[in-house]
């Protein structure tokens, strides 16, 4: 199987753009602001909540990053003129982090203060492992000043994560969905959730906000186990998941009490967007393919 996952994720750059664009259509939104905003507000009036990231990654200008930058401050914006429920997502690579340090932290201080502003949220992404450490340290600095609308993503796969989470309030705990070596991460299936519940229940008792952000079955049903031995709150702790993936599991989420959040990816760098994380992951690649046959399958007659 894990043969078969490969060869799908490695076939991806010689699929027409056309294919690819049909093939991730379900998990994202779109090219346009004006798509993410419609799909933001199909899933608040669903019930769920929403998390926008602009897409676009390891820019190489300046004026690139700092596109990326107005473009949030447009969907800051925007969400304000359409009363939407929702934040967003940056990953400081888009926002100049391997270009100029003082480039990157002058964007996110800009989209923290316009947040601010408007009582909106910022999550800091977390990418491979090369920018671990830095993007730890940026958003303890933001913290450490009285941003009190930022928050975090640890990944669980990796083995230093545990060792990370004392201090972080709010954090997005996930999988991991780079690609890293055995040395700093857990290979193993059942080693990745071990560290995942690990990392969580270290979070509940810490008394953080954690966004579990997950699409595994087990996971989700430890999760609610844990939550609930924990007496926790609506309003401290959320389920996150992807826009397109398991959409009828977050509805049951929603129907249970729980908080869910979606995140929405949105730009016009769906493709490389679309190959990359295929890429990374493929595990991921199988799955999409898997639930676009199902797709096709249960489509009616014309």
């Amino acid at each position: 199987m894990a043969v078969f996952d490969r060869a799908i994720a490695k076939s991806l750059p010689l699929v027409p753009r056309g294919i690819v664009r049909r093939l991730s259509a379900p998990y994202i939104a779109g090219p346009t602001l004006e798509d993410a905003m419609r799909v933001v507000a199909h899933l608040n009036a669903n019930g769920k909540h929403a998390t926008i990231d602009v897409l676009g990654e390891t820019v190489t200008s300046t004026d690139e990053a700092r596109a990326i930058a107005g473009e949030y401050h447009r969907v800051l914006a925007r969400l304000d003129k359409l009363s939407l429920d929702a934040g967003v997502s940056v990953k400081l690579t888009g926002l100049g982090l391997a270009i100029d340090d003082t480039l990157c932290r002058e964007n996110v201080a800009a989209i923290l203060d316009d947040a601010a502003a408007r009582g909106r949220f910022v999550r800091i992404d977390m990418e491979d492992s090369s920018t671990t450490e830095l993007t730890l340290e940026l958003f303890r600095e933001f913290a450490a000043i009285g941003h009190q609308n930022v928050g975090i993503v640890v990944q669980a796969y990796l083995h230093r994560t545990e060792s990370d989470l004392p201090g972080l309030a709010n954090v997005r705990l996930c999988k991991g969905i780079y690609v890293e070596p055995a040395a700093i991460a857990f290979h193993d299936p059942d080693e990745i959730r071990a560290s995942y519940l690990r990392c969580l229940d270290a979070l509940i008792e810490a008394g953080s906000y954690v966004a579990i952000a997950t699409h595994d079955e087990y996971l989700i049903a430890e999760a609610e186990r844990r939550v609930r031995a924990a007496g926790l709150t609506t309003d401290e702790y959320e389920f996150q998941m992807l826009l397109g993936v398991r959409s009828e599991r977050g509805d049951e989420l929603v129907r249970a009490g729980h908080r869910v959040r979606v995140y929405v990816p949105f730009g016009t760098h769906w493709y490389e967007y679309s190959v990359r994380r295929l890429q990374e992951n493929p595990k991921i690649a199988r799955y999409v393919a898997l639930d676009l046959a199902r797709r096709v399958t249960r489509r009616p007659p014309a």
